[in-house]
């Protein structure tokens, strides 16, 4: 057994298809294929279930691919900290960021990265607060900008707090309050909201602001991504809240948006969290740009 057959069968695994495993591995499928039964005839266990139309793990390879991602993890890390021990940081980064970050010019800091650590290879995925949490914890997510409401805090991650932010009303130019100075939640309770999906942090806290104030909302559209929901919003269809720091330069180039300051808002809090397990040589050199120091190493 070699590392380069456990590659094969965790490329399998994720792509449920030799030939697309074999195209990420840079391999001939025939190849892949060969080194995958030799693998299991030294076992002496069937790694994938195989038909005409899909590949399945089974349950010695769903018990296999755990172990082999980990002793992958273990041999890249092996050589990244040999590198870093020579003054050269090099491997993988994978950076988590939801949609609404505001606290860092995350573009801007990825060409920091770049310029100081051009031989990592760096990784941007997005999602939820949670989600990224739990891929910080599961090892694959390096380290991660999240936002919660205001009393939250990451769970099962190391965490620095970046920026407190509270949401303004976002409204169509049109709308009885554009131009109001200043409103409470009470005012615009009955009005019909845009909001993002049920049960992630980004609507937890709006929803949490109303029910603290005894109030009941009227959420009619839900939307995954920023764009949809501001483009309802200015069409008439209902308002919103977001983070201010977020939604203040969009809607300063949107004419069909007016912003107004709540009295008794949201609130959220930005992170910046990575896994509590001590840091690769990558991840240590994101939070160095990044100004945060005591990570473990």
């Amino acid at each position: 057994m070699d590392l380069q057959q456990m590659r094969y069968v965790v490329a399998v695994a994720e792509t449920r298809n030799f030939t697309r495993a074999a195209e990420r591995c840079y391999v001939v499928q025939s190849s892949l294929s060969h080194r995958i039964a030799g693998l299991e005839r030294e076992l002496g266990v069937r790694l994938f279930a195989r038909s005409s139309r899909r590949v399945e793990l089974t349950a010695a390879g769903e018990a296999f691919v755990a172990r082999a991602r980990e002793a992958l993890a273990a041999a890249d890390r092996a050589v990244a900290e040999a590198s870093a021990a020579s003054g050269v940081v090099r491997g993988r980064l994978v950076v988590g960021v939801i949609v609404t970050t505001a606290a860092v010019d995350v573009p801007e800091v990825l060409q920091r990265y770049r310029a100081r650590h051009p031989e990592v290879r760096v990784m941007l995925r997005s999602g939820r607060s949670d989600e990224l949490a739990a891929a910080i914890r599961r090892g694959d997510v390096d380290i991660a900008f999240l936002g919660l409401p205001e009393g939250d805090q990451p769970s099962g991650v190391e965490s620095v707090v970046l920026d407190h932010d509270e949401h303004v009303l976002v409204v169509a130019a049109g709308h009885r309050l554009a131009g109001a100075a200043r409103v409470g939640l009470r005012e615009i309770a009955e009005e019909t909201f845009v909001d993002f999906v049920a049960g992630t942090p980004a609507r937890a806290q709006s929803d949490q602001a109303f029910a603290a104030a005894g109030l009941v909302r009227d959420v009619a559209y839900e939307a995954g991504v920023v764009e949809l929901i501001t483009r309802l919003v200015a069409r008439g269809l209902g308002v919103a809240l977001l983070p201010s720091a977020f939604i203040r330069p969009l809607a300063a180039r949107d004419p069909g948006l007016a912003l107004v300051p709540v009295a008794d808002g949201p609130r959220r809090v930005e992170y910046l969290a990575w896994s509590r397990f001590p840091p690769s040589p990558a991840t240590r050199a994101m939070l160095d740009v990044l100004g945060v120091a005591g990570a473990r190493a």
